[in-house]
């Protein structure tokens, strides 16, 4: 295993030391643009990451539709290093509302005959339900991914989201490779009981939201204008005075950052990089301009004052506004 190389968990498989999240390719962000998406997809897969992550849900299946795509236009070699992580059960209208959660064990293999489907792929590497389903025990959705493993139709079974005892009781039914939940310098909510127990039960954590979704990549500015249709623009964090006194962070960490010699978006992402062989932070690059940037960053290495400066720069529990809106934070296993 090589410095750019992590296992997910006791169980699960060698991955690159940063995995590419391509949801925002597709959805939550804005404007899209395909033909750069894939692009980007296609330079990850050079550069050696491995690990691409989608949903079913995201854009109501156009993330997976356009990562089949990808890799189906990828060279083999490449294409065969992949690892597809899939999340599933959030419903959807045909307006884009949100319908809350469906993990009963026959609506999880219709999902995932869906995903193989839309991917364009015999098996889908980790499969996990995005939000735990409060109407069906974890147990059961788990035991039903398990079902699909035995098939041959999943490889790994990861987790999205749960708090410490909800991931006890999964551990317990079937093995988990690895929890996803967002972790950033400003969202440091699994430091507290989720990391400790996936730690105890030999769980890896692939930490998405590395950058807050932008706010800390040092590219967002107070006077950016956002679409209606943008996560961004109705994010507590991205609002009024939550933003400035978040973007102030972000400029004490830009000196940092620069007294470093590397950018913002870098010395974030090292940071996350830093808490454990155990983490894998997912990169949410949708160009590869972005993408060459935040791979710079496994090649940051941080001193122990170099992390006391990011920590008085950017203390733990500093930034303002909640990572979601308040309809969406009860699905969280930590805040």
């Amino acid at each position: 295993m090589t410095k750019h190389t992590r296992t997910l968990g006791s169980t699960g498989p060698q991955t690159y030391a940063l995995g590419l999240g391509c949801m925002g390719m597709s959805a939550l962000y804005g404007e899209v643009d395909r033909a750069e998406s894939i692009a980007t997809v296609h330079a990850a897969l050079e550069a050696g990451v491995t690990l691409l992550d989608t949903g079913d849900f995201y854009a109501m299946g156009h993330n997976e539709l356009l990562v089949g795509e990808a890799l189906r236009t990828a060279p083999a070699a490449r294409r065969e290093q992949a690892l597809v992580s899939v999340k599933f059960g959030a419903l959807r209208d045909p307006d884009g509302n949100w319908g809350g959660y469906d993990g009963r064990p026959a609506a999880v293999k219709n999902f995932a005959a869906y995903s193989l489907n839309r991917l364009g792929v015999d098996h889908i590497d980790i499969y996990r339900i995005a939000r735990l389903d409060p109407d069906v025990p974890i147990e059961e959705t788990v035991g039903a991914i398990a079902e699909l493993v035995e098939k041959g139709y999943v490889r790994h079974i990861g987790l999205s989201e749960v708090d410490a005892e909800t991931i006890r009781r999964a551990a317990a039914t079937a093995p988990i490779s690895d929890l996803q939940f967002e972790y950033s310098l400003i969202s440091r909510g699994i430091e507290q009981e989720i990391l400790p127990t996936t730690r105890e039960l030999g769980i890896s954590v692939t930490a998405y939201g590395v950058l807050s979704r932008g706010l800390i990549s040092g590219h967002f500015t107070r006077d950016r204008q956002l679409a209606a249709n943008d996560f961004r623009s109705f994010a507590p964090r991205f609002q009024g005075d939550n933003l400035q006194h978040n973007l102030n962070l972000v400029d004490a960490l830009r000196k940092v950052a620069e007294q470093k010699g590397v950018t913002v978006a870098q010395i974030a992402i090292a940071w996350v990089l830093s808490r454990g062989a155990d983490i894998v932070p997912l990169i949410g690059a949708r160009t590869r301009e972005r993408l060459a940037e935040s791979l710079g960053a496994l090649d940051v290495t941080l001193t122990g004052a170099d992390l006391a400066a990011i920590e008085e720069a950017v203390p733990a529990d500093a930034a303002r506004g909640d990572r979601y809106p308040s309809a969406q934070m009860s699905h969280l296993g930590s805040k």
